[in-house]
């Protein structure tokens, strides 16, 4: 309408009025979701004990759905009629034919000069004083201008806990466990299953992912060319990583070599398969699909026990490429876990991260390392810079709470609820869950060994929630557990044999003699057809 010149007002109205059509055919689908919800509650109340707290939690996102609609919907359709209520109009409405079907049209197929000429007519005259009092509600425009509509109404019911244990756990004594080993590679080491929490160091790649989002949110930044907000938005997802790390004293499990893990969110719009290739050295390589990104990598884990700590080195490359070509690079920091024998266990991580760009920019995190006299403790630091050297933005936070950044050189003040005022939040950590177990897993961990009876039908004997130990763990059942953890890991010292015949993952494959695993493809195909004759059944027996 602007290349045809026509004048801006007009424009607007127009404007105004393909969104108030567009709230209320939103409204009226939001109406259908609530119905649907309201059966299939009554459904599976008389089929099955409903768990409470999910209930509350739906009844909850239904009154949010009721109050972001806007009142606009319900004045428009009272013009329609002077004769029925706006009850029986909105029933008529939500009873619509396949005839009575609503229809959207192309704007430039839709206007031509006689509808313009009509349209202006109209808006100047019945719909200035309608808008002025609509006007679609600021803070519903706002909400509604970030949804993602392509899954506004896909709901994928995941857990919330894990299961009650069913049997009561057994003390075991740290340090009969630490003495003998002192010094040693801890993959080596054979600890019971106590120690262990109940996911893999598969899933534990995938968890890295909770706040995909930002990466979502640096692709469209770098559509619109603001290259500056890209690479901001992926230093928040490089340092949200490390969020779910507080309070979690267990190790995963050490996957076996073939071991393979998949998740599918559509809800978050990801899709993340990960294996183990290697099982000396013990490398484990990722490939994720989003929303205009992939991201992949691979990771060797150089851990060392040093009886009150434990040092985890990372050794490997990150890759993340959109789908304008443009890549970043970083790897991670060392994590070292204290007081394993007095004290209270806590983690820190440390180091110096480098995420570089193949484009304008590149940028540079210090994860401070805690001291006796910093009172401040887990402080990210860090600043984004030009090709030329120029420093253009600086970034400030903490791993496990939050990340600000400003423009310029001046470092945002983290440290207190008061923030300078050319600050910004770039990233905040979820909220925990109310019901937390030992373990300390994060509402989204949680969720990441839950299978189904529908799951199980289509994984592979390799997906680390087929791992009995591991499940048994998750159940309570601490004695089974320990058993089957013992059973693979004698299982596991034929791996090395099986390298050295000359064994290759199914599906990764390195990019030349030393670079990185990369995902050759054909896994989701294979799923889709349930073929899975070349995988092993690794948990069985040897």
């Amino acid at each position: 309408m602007q290349a045809e010149g026509l004048d801006e007002a007009l424009i607007k109205d127009c404007e105004q009025i393909v969104h108030s059509e567009f709230c209320e055919y939103h409204r009226q689908l939001k109406l259908q979701l609530e119905k649907h919800f309201c059966s299939s509650s009554t459904f599976h109340q008389q089929i099955e004990e409903v768990d409470i707290d999910d209930v509350e939690t739906c009844g909850g996102q239904l009154q949010l759905i009721k109050c972001d609609c806007s009142s606009s919907g319900h004045e428009k359709f009272n013009e329609y009629s002077t004769t029925e209520s706006s009850d029986e109009v909105e029933k008529q409405e939500l009873e619509l034919s396949d005839e009575d079907e609503l229809y959207f049209f192309d704007t430039n197929e839709s206007f031509d000069d006689s509808t313009t000429i009509c349209v202006s007519k109209v808006t100047t005259s019945n719909y200035s004083d309608k808008f002025s009092a609509i006007d679609c509600d600021t803070k519903i425009m706002d909400i509604d201008s970030k949804l993602d509509y392509q899954n506004l109404f896909l709901h994928i019911r995941r857990r919330k806990k894990l299961p009650d244990p069913i049997e009561k756990e057994k003390g075991v004594s740290l340090w009969s466990m630490i003495k003998d080993n002192v010094g040693k590679d801890l993959t080596r080491v054979c600890l019971p299953v106590y120690f262990n929490e109940p996911l893999s160091s598969l899933q534990k790649c995938f968890e890295d992912l909770e706040y995909s989002y930002l990466l979502d949110q640096a692709y469209e930044y770098g559509k619109k060319g603001d290259s500056l907000m890209r690479i901001l938005n992926v230093a928040a997802f490089a340092v949200s990583g490390y969020s779910s790390c507080d309070g979690r004293h267990c190790k995963p499990f050490n996957p076996l070599l073939g071991e393979t893990y998949e998740a599918d969110y559509p809800e978050k719009g990801i899709r993340f398969f990960a294996e183990k290739v290697s099982h000396h050295p013990m490398l484990i390589a990722c490939h994720c699909e989003g929303r205009g990104w992939k991201f992949w990598g691979d990771s060797n884990l150089r851990s060392k026990f040093w009886g009150q700590s434990i040092q985890l080195d990372p050794v490997g490359v990150l890759t993340l490429e959109f789908d304008d070509g443009e890549i970043f690079q970083w790897s991670k920091v060392t994590t070292t876990i204290y007081n394993l024998i007095l004290g209270k266990v806590y983690c820190n991580h440390h180091g110096t991260m480098n995420i570089r760009g193949n484009r304008q920019y590149c940028c540079k995190l210090k994860f401070k390392e805690q001291t006796l006299l910093d009172r401040n403790s887990r402080q990210v630091q860090g600043f984004v810079e030009s090709m030329k050297g120029t420093k253009v933005a600086t970034l400030a936070g903490k791993w496990d709470d939050s990340l600000y950044y400003s423009l310029g050189e001046e470092i945002p003040k983290t440290n207190s609820s008061v923030f300078t005022e050319n600050s910004n939040s770039l990233w905040k950590r979820n909220k925990p869950p109310t019901d937390s177990t030992r373990y300390n897993l994060t509402s989204f961990a949680i969720t990441l060994n839950e299978i189904t009876s529908e799951l199980k039908e289509k994984l592979p004997p390799t997906d680390s929630r087929l791992r009995p130990d591991q499940r048994y763990l998750e159940n309570g059942e601490y004695e089974k557990a320990n058993a089957e953890k013992l059973r693979l890991e004698r299982r596991q010292r034929m791996s090395r044999k099986l390298q050295e015949n000359g064994w290759k993952p199914r599906w990764f494959q390195r990019d030349g003699e030393d670079g990185t695993f990369r995902y050759i493809g054909g896994y989701w195909e294979a799923r889709e057809k349930q073929k899975w004759d070349d995988c092993m059944d690794i948990f069985g027996e040897f």
